[in-house]
C-alpha cells in the first residue's frame, strides 16, 4: 500500500482531475445555456441549440455530484467548512442549476411563445450563474476566508455573503463565466451550422478575448494580493490536526511556487493560448480543434490556481494557522486508500460511457433535423 503521505498528494490532484472533468463535461452544458437566448432567434433555432446538449447533460452531472462526494469523503474538513463560509453562495448555485432540469423537461410541453421564452431565460439561468459563482469562490479562496477553528475543532464563518463580492473576486468570477461561455460556444459551434453557427463563434471569440484579459489581469493582480506560507516543519505523514502549523500571510506568496517550479508557468500559459488558439481556430472553422483547444484552457486555469496554492486548499484569514491543506485536512489513511482502489475502478467505466454517448450523439443538429423528429427533440 502506498504510504499515507503520497496519498495525500494523490487526492489533491485527482480532485483537480475531478474539477476540470467537471468544468470540461458539464462546463460546455452551462456554456450552452448562456449563449441560447442569443445565438437562437426564433422557437426553432433555440430548439436547435437546446439539442445539441439536452440528450446528455443530464450525464454530464455525474462528475459534478463525483468532485463532491470526492471532496466529501477526501477533505471532510474542506467540504464542512465550504459548506459553513459558503452556504448562501453553493444555496445561490443550487437554485440556478433548479432551472436545468425544469427548464430542458417543461419547455416543449406548451406550444405558447411566452411559456418558451420564460423557461429559455431559466435555462440562461441555470448556465451562466454557477460558472460566475464558482469563479468569484476561487476569488475568496485566494485572498482567504474568514473562518476559523474552537476547541472541539468546529468552525465558524464570521463573514458575510457580500463580502464575498469584492473586486479581485468578481474578476475571477468574470474568468470563470468567460472561459465557460468560450467552452460551450465551441461546442455548440462543432454540433450546429449556418447562422447559428456563425452567432456561436462569434459569441465564443468574444468570451476568448475577454476571458484572456481578465485572466492576465488577474495574474497580475495575485502578485500584490497577501498569499500563505508555512513557516513551521510540516509532517506529511502525519494525521490532520489543522492547527498544529504556524503560517504567514505576505505579498505574492502565491508566487513562490513557480519560482521553485519554473515547470509551472506553463499553467497559465496553456490557458492564454489555448483562449486564443480556440478562437483562431472557430474562425477559421475547425471546431473540434477549437473545443480540444478551449479544453485545455480550463485545464490551464484551473490548474494555474491549484499550484499558485498548494499546499493550501482553503486558507483561513481570521486565523491564518487553521488554514486547510493537503497535509491537514484530509481523511485517514485507510479511507483515501479505498476510495482510491475504487476511484481506478469507476473512473474508467466513466469515461467509456461518456465517451460511448457522445459518440452515438455525435453529428450535426439542424432545423431540419428537430422538424423531422417534433415529438421526440426537446
Amino acid at each position: 500500500m502506498l504510504d499515507y503521505a503520497t496519498f495525500k498528494i494523490i487526492w489533491w490532484l485527482l480532485v483537480g482531475v475531478l474539477l476540470v472533468g467537471f468544468a470540461i463535461m458539464d462546463g460546455h452544458d452551462m456554456g450552452v445555456g448562456t449563449l441560447l437566448p442569443f445565438v437562437g432567434k426564433n422557437d426553432i433555432e433555440r430548439r436547435v441549440v437546446i439539442n445539441t446538449v439536452g440528450p446528455h447533460w443530464d450525464g454530464n452531472q455525474v462528475w459534478f455530484i463525483t468532485g463532491g462526494g470526492a471532496i466529501f469523503a477526501a477533505w471532510p474538513l474542506v467540504y464542512a467548512t465550504a459548506f459553513s463560509g459558503f452556504y448562501w453562495a453553493m444555496l445561490v448555485v443550487l437554485w440556478a442549476l433548479f432551472f436545468r432540469p425544469v427548464g430542458f423537461d417543461y419547455r416543449s410541453k406548451i406550444n405558447n411563445a411566452a411559456w418558451r421564452s420564460i423557461w429559455d431565460w431559466g435555462l440562461f439561468v441555470g448556465g451562466a450563474v454557477p460558472p460566475l459563482i464558482f469563479g468569484v469562490a476561487f476569488g475568496n479562496l485566494l485572498q482567504g476566508v474568514p473562518f476559523q477553528f474552537d476547541d472541539y475543532m468546529v468552525s465558524t464563518y464570521t463573514g458575510s455573503f457580500w463580502q464575498l463580492l469584492n473586486p479581485f473576486a468578481l474578476l475571477t468570477g468574470v474568468v470563470s463565466s468567460a472561459m465557460i461561455t468560450l467552452h460551450g460556444g465551441a461546442y455548440l459551434a462543432h454540433r450546429t451550422e449556418g447562422a447559428i453557427q456563425a452567432r456561436a463563434i462569434k459569441g465564443a471569440v468574444g468570451a476568448a478575448i475577454v476571458m484572456t484579459c481578465a485572466f492576465v489581469a488577474a495574474g497580475f493582480w495575485i502578485q500584490g494580493i497577501d498569499g500563505y506560507r508555512i513557516t513551521s516543519a510540516i509532517d506529511s505523514a502525519a494525521q490532520s490536526d489543522p492547527l498544529n502549523k504556524t503560517v504567514v500571510r505576505e505579498a505574492g506568496a502565491w508566487m513562490a511556487n513557480y519560482g521553485r517550479q519554473p515547470l509551472l508557468w506553463l499553467l497559465p500559459a496553456l490557458g492564454v493560448a489555448g483562449a486564443l488558439l480556440s478562437a483562431a481556430l472557430l474562425l477559421a472553422r475547425r471546431t473540434l480543434t477549437a473545443f480540444v483547444a478551449s479544453s485545455l484552457t480550463l485545464l490551464g486555469v484551473i490548474g494555474t490556481a491549484g499550484a499558485s496554492m498548494f499546499p493550501f486548499i482553503m486558507p483561513s484569514i481570521s486565523m491564518p494557522n487553521a488554514s486547510l491543506t493537503v497535509w491537514d485536512s484530509v481523511s485517514s489513511h485507510l479511507t483515501l486508500a479505498i476510495m482510491f482502489w475504487a476511484t481506478l475502478i469507476f473512473m474508467p467505466l466513466i469515461v467509456l460511457y461518456t465517451s460511448w454517448a457522445y459518440c452515438v450523439m455525435r453529428g450535426k443538429v439542424t432545423v431540419e433535423r428537430i422538424l423531422a423528429d417534433e415529438h421526440t427533440a426537446y
